[in-house]
């Protein structure tokens, strides 16, 4: 006994009649009652009282009539659960980021985005730092990360995809003597103690690109694992900070912003997550993160 067996049985049911039943399911009549009398021998007794006119359902086969129905229900019920979570309309997506993914607003437009599109999916996003997004994804603590890009994200197991770049600004004290300038060079950086994220980690790109600008190693003051810290101790005058513009939107008692002219220290935002995925939801906010426009 099959699902088949009991959709054909059914439909016998309903019609009470083996030519009507049949012409609905789009079968031969003859076909139709041999799969029906497979299944009384399967059962071991008959479903229908067959007259010259039309049938009736025997005891038994009323008391089969609710469970096939129940069955078929349940049946179709499961496989429209699979088909949502295959196509991510359900499940669970964990998203890690960093701050600029904040601020430049293009983590919450896709937040939103897929929210608006697939309402019963679950959604859970934390700040993580962008060095610990990576060895998240790869453990399954996360599924996906908005980082910017650094060392550790290009290996063979993670996907990983450009999708916002911006020029970076200069973080620092109000009173500071460069913030008397409308704006600011890499030349006028040289000297001045800097603030990063982590020389050898997150800002290892920005730290070798100014390396190659000013002809030597920058003089890193602090280290830092997040932008309100980094910008906290520009505020306090602990040294100057090279962060993405959208961090701008940031403001912090003491700190002011300078344009720098350096395109070649822009700043980037990462998409990250796991080369082999088998999660519906992961991978439809994936394709739909990958599709909306890019920030720059």
């Amino acid at each position: 006994m099959d699902l088949r067996h009991l959709r054909y049985f059914l439909a016998v049911a309903e019609a009470k009649h083996f030519g009507r039943a049949a012409e609905r399911l789009n079968i031969v009549p003859p076909a139709l009652s041999m799969q029906i009398k497979n299944l009384e021998d399967e059962l071991g007794g008959p479903l229908f009282i067959r007259t010259s006119r039309s049938v009736e359902l025997t005891e038994a086969g009323r008391l089969l009539q609710v469970e096939a129905q129940r069955i078929l229900d349940q049946a179709d019920y499961a496989r429209q659960t699979v088909q949502r979570s295959l196509r991510g309309e359900t499940g669970r997506v964990r998203i890690g980021f960093a701050g600029n993914a904040v601020l430049s607003g293009k983590l919450t437009d896709d937040l939103r985005a897929f929210r608006a599109r697939f309402p019963q999916a679950e959604l859970i996003a934390s700040e993580v730092s962008p060095l610990a997004q990576a060895d998240a994804i790869l453990a399954g603590q996360l599924d996906i990360g908005y980082t910017p890009d650094h060392g550790k994200l290009h290996i063979p197991a993670l996907r990983c995809e450009k999708i916002g770049i911006w020029n970076r600004v200069v973080a620092l004290a109000a009173d500071h003597l460069l913030a008397s300038q409308a704006r600011l060079t890499v030349a006028m950086l040289a000297g001045e103690p800097l603030i990063f994220y982590d020389t050898h980690g997150a800002d290892k790109a920005l730290y070798t690109s100014l390396t190659a600008l000013l002809g030597r190693a920058p003089d890193i003051a602090h280290c830092s694992s997040s932008s309100l810290s980094v910008l906290a101790l520009a505020a306090a005058g602990q040294g100057i900070a090279l962060v993405p513009e959208p961090l701008m939107n940031i403001s912090v008692p003491g700190v002011v912003y300078r344009p720098l002219d350096a395109p070649a220290l822009a700043a980037n935002l990462m998409l990250i997550s796991r080369r082999k995925e088998n999660n519906g939801a992961v991978d439809a906010f994936l394709t739909m993160a990958s599709q909306s426009e890019r920030p720059r």
